[in-house]
Parts: structure tokens; sequence; C-alpha cells
């Protein structure tokens, strides 16, 4: 089985909102404890007497009709999975979500503590076997076991590519100073000057 690394997912997701202006500093994604979210594995994984666990496994957003909450779209959550006799037990550590409304867009990346319960409200996942696999859109929900409060990150690239943005005249955005005479201005002074 093929597991990409996680800091490649970390860098697909983030590093395509890095251009975008943050939230105000205080933005805050916070979800209470006992909250529960949808999500599905990004890469197939498969649980045997072989192997019974699998480390730094990596979840993403997905619907769930039970669900009591939504993670942004843009969501990489870390986790760990354990097979025990029919059941596989999912336990998150980290998240790193990014928020957008419109032009703008939030970073957050910290803690997360949740655990995977199958729709008869019992810890794990039911498998049909001893064995167990799981592939991209098997909804689960995770049911957080602690309120979840994580401050939005300083976003250095957003903050350059706002001060561009914003200049008048001036910097990569704007390469041609304001004061500066447009070429269709200047052209008749040029002819004027060479004869």
């Amino acid at each position: 089985m093929s597991f990409k690394s996680l800091p490649f997912w970390l860098t697909a997701i983030v590093g395509s909102t890095l251009a975008a202006p943050l939230y105000a500093e205080d933005a805050i994604f916070s979800l209470p404890s006992g909250a529960t979210v949808g999500v599905e594995v990004i890469e197939s994984l498969h649980l045997d007497k072989e192997q019974t666990r699998l480390t730094n496994i990596l979840l993403h957003p997905a619907h769930a009709d039970d669900a009591t909450h939504e993670l942004p779209e843009y969501c990489v959550l870390v986790a760990n999975a354990q097979l025990s006799s029919d059941r596989v037990r999912i336990t998150t550590q980290d998240a790193t979500c990014i928020e957008t409304n419109d032009a703008e867009s939030a970073i957050y990346s910290g803690s997360f503590n949740a655990s995977a319960y199958s729709g008869d409200g019992q810890y794990g996942l039911a498998c049909d076997s001893e064995a167990c696999t799981l592939s991209p859109g098997d909804a689960f929900t995770l049911t957080l076991d602690e309120s979840v409060s994580i401050y939005a990150q300083d976003n250095p690239s957003a903050e350059i590519n706002a001060i561009r943005r914003q200049a008048n005249g001036e910097g990569v955005a704007n390469p041609i100073p304001s004061e500066q005479p447009a070429p269709s201005e200047s052209s008749g002074d040029t002819s004027a000057t060479a004869e």
C-alpha cells in the first residue's frame, strides 16, 4: 500500500491558499465537546491480524447525515487506526483546516481529539470480519472528546500579497509608477525630439 507522507498533504492543502489574505487576527476555529463531524480516509487502508494498527492516517471532511457540525472544506486530520476484534477504532490527534470567505482565508492547525463511533453508538467502526478495509467515499462520523479552539495562524505570504495589492503605483503588482506618463502620451514627445 502506498501512503503519501503527511508533509505532502499539508503542503497540498495549505499551499493552494497562501495567496489569500487572512481573516482578523482574533479569528478562531471552534467546536464544542461532543460535536460530531463527517470524515473519510484520503487513501484506502486495510487492517487484519497481521497489521492491526496504522498510525498517521489522513482524513478529510465528508458528508454524513448524522453529523451535528461541518468541518471547513479544506481540512486534513491526522489519526491512528486500531483493529480490535470486529471493529476499527480511529482516534485523531491534530487537524489543519482552512476557512475561506471570498478572497480571505484563515489557516488553523492544532490539537483535535476525536474518536470514531458507529451508527449504533458503540466505539469504533464495525467490520464484516476480522479484516477491515476503509476506502475514500466510506464516510463516518467522529465525536469530539473535548472542545476544540484553534486560533488562526500568521500567513506571511498572504500579508505580503495584500501589501502588493494595496500599493499605489509601486511594487510587483503595479510596476509602472503612477506619475509616469502612459506610453501613448509619451510617443508624441519622442517624435518631436527625434526631429
